[in-house]
């Protein structure tokens, strides 16, 4: 007798269990779906490569993250591989069908969020210029230029690509970058865009985030770090010497007028 009371009071406590686990199941689900939302809006999110612009560095339908807090802590650096946004200003580079109906509509935005569609109107290119840098092409040798420093491109330029097909030159302004993709000959970069607002530059207040590690296929997981050519230090000199350019003019006009308002005041 006690052993079946014993059995009926586990059997019992087993339904408990089992009907919990099916009533907290949606809550668990909707604070899954919580924290991920959470975590792509302000911290990483997923992003699905939707054209042959950056090959080989990104190929169509890899997938790769995009950390959203680097900006908070750093500059946008050149060489970096950002996702920004061009709504209002520049076309997709592919077709997008927008989606018939409000369901579907609601899939396809949790697919861009978790990188499974591409965006819209989302981009991804490589930053060759950054606030107050002088961007060209070509020199002697053919090269892109930056504050008349070359830049060494044969680490991530599609095989064979020539940096850029019609010449430049470019001043980029306060708050915006001049960016490139990697495949020079198919990609619809700032080159394409120089007839509007901006010469083709892209606001800073755009960018998403820096993309930093392709997670998807497996096979070619791998990091996004800055190519090596954008640490020479003729570079970064260049960038503090046209910094110091403005500065020292100001210094240059200002010292003549000075000493003419000194010798006026000895006149009295």
């Amino acid at each position: 007798m006690v052993a079946e009371d014993t059995k009926k009071t586990a059997k019992s406590d087993k339904d408990k269990k089992k009907g919990s686990f099916w009533k907290e199941l949606p809550v668990l689900v909707v604070v899954a779906l919580v924290l991920a939302f959470l975590i792509k809006t302000f911290i990483v999110q997923a992003f699905y490569i939707p054209s042959e612009s950056m090959e080989n560095t990104l190929l169509k339908n890899d997938r790769v993250l995009v950390n959203k807090l680097v900006y908070h802590v750093r500059d946008i650096e050149r060489g970096d591989v950002v996702v920004f946004s061009g709504v209002d200003s520049w076309d997709g580079e592919v077709e997008y069908e927008e989606p018939s109906n409000p369901i579907a509509s609601f899939f396809h935005s949790v697919g861009t969020a978790f990188g499974v569609v591409p965006g819209e109107k989302d981009y991804i290119k490589r930053v060759i210029g950054i606030p107050g840098d002088t961007v060209k092409c070509c020199d002697a040798k053919g090269r892109v230029t930056v504050n008349g420093v070359p830049i060494d491109e044969e680490a991530y330029l599609y095989p064979n690509d020539e940096p850029s097909k019609d010449p430049f030159e470019i001043k980029v302004p306060p708050g915006r970058l001049w960016v490139m993709g990697d495949h020079r000959a198919v990609s619809l970069d700032s080159r394409e865009h120089q007839g509007d607002p901006g010469g083709g530059t892209i606001p800073v207040d755009q960018v998403i985030g820096r993309a930093f590690v392709i997670v998807w296929p497996f096979s070619r997981a791998t990091t996004l770090p800055i190519p090596e050519t954008f640490s020479q230090p003729a570079l970064r000199t260049a960038a503090a010497l046209g910094g110091a350019v403005p500065f020292l003019g100001g210094v240059a006009g200002a010292v003549p007028l000075v000493l003419w308002r000194r010798r006026r005041l000895a006149r009295r």
